[in-house]
């Protein structure tokens, strides 16, 4: 009966506040349609010159390839490899194609012609995925039999045969989801009536330490699980994805982030006295988790003694058996093992929580 009235407290304050009902119609439309846009890691759009010393069919044939393809922008032809390269000083190219002058009569007799390619690194990624994309075309238009070769070759790409990268992030993003939903949110709330004295009166009444606690974060769990429906419905509706898995793991998994989530929400409002430094505590750990999670790039791109730190982040075990889930349609079998750790580490977590809380303090 307790935990009710608290419960509907928390609510109408919820409701009262001008910014949370705004977040909560906002939050899972900015996620779903605007990150999954740019959060991601595709190489497009790559702005080349080219300098064609040969002026010959074969050399207007490589240039038009390069113009036409869709990882390219075409930005002009230069009339020497000076004035190209001082276009990427300038940064309004990321790579230069210098064709030299006997391309075509290497051709003819049947020599691999000397292509020049020199790419912007200052973002490795950009500039060594641009390269490697024109080297393929320069091989395909130099030599038309390595192009016969590959045709011969079937590639099948399993679970993502679009290679749609929206597919790979949208079930990360949901991690994000239940961080600001249960995890700040519920923290900035028990610091916020610490500084308003309002929980002052509450130590003082009859209400135990497990009924405050609980009306603290059910009402931003079920907030949670509303806004992670509303997501799942906005990647269908406007991507046309939708889970293969099964529904109830992800709900499963989504509450078993959120009892972390929670749980450390509360260890941090329990040692902060104002909502700043609950913030800054709470930001300067939730970035670690989410950058050593595997949510932006793969964990075993990361250093041996990095690594190490996945097999104790709660996040990381979410978003891979997320991905499970949602893109390979796996069951409660393929991701016991992330279900129990989730679990493990949320209890811990939780009863950290529950043992800080001083009701009388």
């Amino acid at each position: 009966m307790v935990l009710r009235y608290l419960i509907r407290k928390e609510f109408t304050q919820i409701r009262r506040n001008p910014f949370i009902p705004r977040l909560i119609v906002m939050f899972p439309i900015v996620i779903m349609c605007v990150m999954p846009w740019v959060m991601q890691m595709e190489v497009k759009n790559v702005v080349v010159d080219v300098v064609d010393l040969d002026h010959s069919v074969q050399s207007q044939r490589l240039m038009h390839d390069i113009e036409h393809n869709g990882y390219f922008i075409f930005h002009k032809q230069q009339p020497t490899y000076e004035e190209a390269l001082n276009d990427i000083e300038h940064t309004d190219a990321d790579v230069v194609v210098v064709i030299p002058q006997n391309y075509s009569k290497d051709m003819t007799i049947g020599k691999q012609p000397q292509v020049l390619i020199a790419a912007n690194a200052v973002n490795g990624t950009k500039g060594a995925m641009g390269a490697a994309y024109l080297s393929q075309i320069v091989t395909a238009n130099a030599n038309p039999s390595a192009t016969a070769i590959q045709s011969r070759i079937s590639t099948l790409y399993l679970y993502n045969k679009h290679l749609n990268y929206k597919l790979f992030m949208i079930p990360a993003l949901f991690a994000i989801v239940m961080m600001l939903m249960t995890g700040f949110l519920p923290a900035l709330n028990i610091v916020s009536e610490k500084e308003s004295g309002t929980i002052e009166q509450i130590n003082v009444t009859p209400v135990s330490k497990w009924s405050f606690i609980l009306a603290k974060i059910i009402p931003y769990w079920i907030i949670a699980i509303y806004v992670l429906t509303v997501c799942l419905l906005l990647a269908w509706a406007v991507y046309g994805i939708t889970p293969v898995g099964s529904l109830w793991l992800i709900y499963l998994l989504a509450m078993l982030l959120a009892l972390f989530f929670s749980s450390f929400g509360l260890i941090i409002s329990n040692y902060s006295d104002t909502m700043q430094q609950a913030v800054l505590v709470m930001w300067f750990f939730v970035v670690i988790l989410m950058l050593l999670s595997g949510l932006f790039t793969p964990t075993r791109s990361m250093p041996s003694w990095s690594y190490l730190t996945t097999y104790i982040n709660p996040v990381c075990y979410f978003v891979d058996a997320m991905r499970t889930v949602f893109i390979r349609g796996g069951d409660l079998q393929s991701i016991w093992h992330q279900i129990m750790a989730l679990l493990g580490i949320a209890l811990f977590m939780g009863g950290w929580a529950v043992m800080s809380y001083r009701k009388n303090s």
